[in-house]
C-alpha cells in the first residue's frame, strides 16, 4: 500500500467510527446496533419500508431505476457488494437470483445482513474487511472469481491514495469481461456546494463522514490502472447529485 499520512494511515479504523450508520430510506439513517436490537419482524418491516421509500415514487430516479436495470442482468452472476450498508441493493439482487457477497468494514453491518438474508430466505456470503490483508480472503481467497464489483458510494469516502489501494485489491477478484459498477459524486456537485475541502464536504454531504471526494471517469480510470476498461455507461443524474459508472474489464 502507498505510504499515507495520519490519520489516513489506518483508514478502516477511522471509517468504522462513522459507518455503523447506514442509509435507511426516507426515514434517514440508522445505526446497525440499533437495528440488531429489533425483533426479526421489526427488522424486516424496517428494511422493506426503507427499500420502498428509496426506490419508488420520486425516489425511483435515485435508486429504483438501477434496481430495474440490473436485477435481471445479475441473475446467476457472482456479485461483490462493497460497503453493503443496509443491503437495499444487495438483498434485492440476491432475491432476483444474484450470487451476492457482502463486504463491509463494520461487523454489525454484516450481522444485520445475515439476519435479513435468513428472514428473506436468500443465500449470500459475508466478508468482514478488518484491514487491507482481508481483501485477499474475499470469496474464499480465490482471485478473479467475480462477474461484478458493485460500489454504491462506498469508494469516495477516503483520500484518492487510500481508495486506489483498495481498488487495486478489489481488482484481483474481478474477471476479464466483468463489470465495475459504481455510484459517486460528480465534480459539478462539489463546485455547486462551494468547493470546500473534502473533510468539510464529507460532513455536509454524508452526515459527518470524515472525507468525501468527487470522481469523474478519468479519475476512476486512474484508480483502476493498469487494468483497462471499456465504458458501458457514464453519466450524471438526479440533478447532478450523483454520477454513474458501468465499466467492462477488457484487460
Amino acid at each position: 500500500m502507498t505510504t499515507i499520512s495520519p490519520p489516513w494511515d489506518q483508514p478502516f479504523e477511522l471509517l468504522r467510527r462513522k459507518w455503523s450508520e447506514v442509509p435507511a430510506g426516507e426515514q434517514g439513517r440508522a445505526t446497525t446496533p440499533d437495528l440488531l436490537a429489533l425483533s426479526d419482524s421489526e427488522l424486516e418491516a424496517r428494511w422493506l419500508a426503507a427499500r420502498e421509500e428509496s426506490t419508488t415514487g420520486a425516489a425511483f430516479s435515485v435508486r429504483g431505476w438501477y434496481h430495474a436495470l440490473y436485477k435481471d442482468v445479475f441473475r446467476g452472476k457472482r456479485v461483490m457488494d462493497v460497503g453493503s450498508g443496509f443491503g437495499l441493493d444487495g438483498i434485492t439482487f440476491a432475491e432476483a437470483g444474484g450470487q451476492m457477497t457482502f463486504v463491509d468494514i463494520v461487523p454489525d453491518n454484516l450481522e444485520v445482513l445475515r439476519r435479513l438474508c435468513a428472514i428473506r430466505g436468500v443465500t449470500a456470503e459475508f466478508h468482514y474487511l478488518e484491514g487491507f490483508e482481508s481483501f485477499a480472503e474475499i470469496g474464499g481467497g480465490g482471485e478473479a472469481g467475480y462477474d461484478v464489483i458493485w460500489c454504491q458510494g462506498s469508494l469516495i469516502n477516503a483520500p484518492f491514495e487510500v481508495i486506489r489501494a483498495e481498488v487495486q485489491e478489489l481488482l484481483r477478484h474481478l474477471k476479464i469481461g466483468g463489470r465495475w459498477i459504481e455510484l459517486a459524486y460528480p465534480e459539478v456537485r462539489w463546485e455547486r456546494e462551494g468547493r470546500m475541502p473534502f473533510e468539510e464536504w464529507g460532513a455536509r454531504t454524508d452526515g459527518g463522514a470524515p472525507w468525501i471526494e468527487w470522481y469523474d471517469l478519468p479519475k476512476l480510470q486512474a484508480a483502476l490502472q493498469p487494468a483497462r476498461f471499456e465504458t458501458i455507461l457514464y453519466f450524471d443524474f438526479h440533478n447532478d447529485d450523483f454520477n454513474w459508472f458501468d465499466l467492462l474489464r477488457v484487460e
